[in-house]
């Protein structure tokens, strides 16, 4: 099916004839393809895959849903922009998702084609869809890709936060891309829909296999990351991130500037981001920063919600050599 196709009422027959499930009582989500979307995004995934035009040194960013993409961006950008001069720092200008827009979440934003063509090489995109559907125009260009993953647990915490943190009661055509939720949800409900794999872009699990196999095949084309190593090892992790986007790092004091700049401490406390809005989606990006740390699902989580967990990574990553929960 074509993506204009998908701007007529076939649109609305393509939805009836997928799984549906309502996310946290606030809205329809769709299942397609093994993960599950809101029907804007689906929309835009199918645009993406017929319309989308790389370059050969686009650096594609791609993550599930808070697993520490703010600070991906962040580190990217100022990967890309060098560390020498206070004037470079573009982190200070406005938030990482302004300069690093999220794909799938542009397409229907007004004069979106001329965002993408506009911007300079090489390019940081950023996406939050599954590798099986990134357009094939991506996957067999010269372009990289840097995926990032963190453990489910905490990643689960993040996500309730996140959410319940969104309310919006309404999406008028003047917020197009809100994706807040009419009320808060408890834990337990949450938790339901994160083990059953019923939320946006949902199951992680799925999600960061997808991306690992791949990398696996194309180690060139494809880095694997954890959150986890990223706060563990975060110089060596920087230089590894560097040296694959071919910009390695020929001064320590560059990667300690990098590593000072994109701290969470400074930038939540950047004026653009205890003020400013994300203009893709409307929510203050403030939201965007919480704790920061590995391990605070441990003062959410019973034992028993560990336990199930950890049997549903058991049953999804066997045999795969993924790890998830280190």
């Amino acid at each position: 099916m074509t993506s204009k196709s998908f701007e007529s009422n076939c649109f609305q027959d393509f939805l009836e004839s997928l799984p549906k499930e309502i996310f946290w009582e606030s809205f329809d989500i769709y299942q397609w393809k093994g993960f599950w979307f809101q029907p804007f995004i689906l929309q835009s995934t199918i645009a993406l895959s017929t319309e989308f035009v790389p370059r050969d040194d686009d650096i594609i960013l791609a993550s599930s849903l808070k697993v520490g993409t703010t600070w991906l961006k962040a580190l990217c950008l100022s990967i890309n922009n060098g560390a020498d001069q206070e004037n470079e720092d573009i982190l200070t200008k406005g938030s990482p998702h302004l300069f690093v827009p999220t794909i799938e979440s542009m397409v229907f934003v007004p004069n979106s084609d001329s965002v993408l063509s506009g911007m300079a090489s090489p390019r940081l995109l950023h996406t939050h869809l599954p590798y099986s559907l990134l357009p094939d125009s991506m996957k067999n260009s010269g372009c990289k890709i840097v995926y990032l993953t963190r453990n489910p647990k905490d990643t689960f915490i993040s996500f309730w936060h996140y959410f319940n943190s969104t309310k919006v009661d309404t999406c008028g055509t003047e917020r197009p891309l809100v994706i807040g939720i009419k009320q808060q949800i408890s834990l337990e409900k949450a938790f339901e829909s994160f083990c059953n794999g019923t939320y946006l872009y949902g199951p992680i699990f799925d999600h960061a296999l997808e991306y690992h196999k791949e990398s696996s095949k194309m180690p060139q084309k494809i880095l694997f990351m954890k959150y986890e190593e990223l706060k563990k090892d975060p110089k060596g992790q920087l230089k590894k991130l560097a040296s694959f986007l071919g910009k390695p790092f020929t001064e320590e004091e560059k990667v300690d500037k990098i590593l000072w700049r994109c701290s969470l401490e400074r930038l939540k406390n950047l004026e653009v981001n205890k003020n400013g809005v994300n203009p893709w989606n409307w929510l203050d990006n403030s939201g965007y920063f919480r704790l920061g740390v590995t391990g605070d699902s441990k003062n959410y989580l019973t034992a028993e919600m560990e336990e199930r967990l950890d049997q549903i990574a058991r049953t999804k990553l066997e045999a795969s050599g993924l790890d998830l929960d280190a």
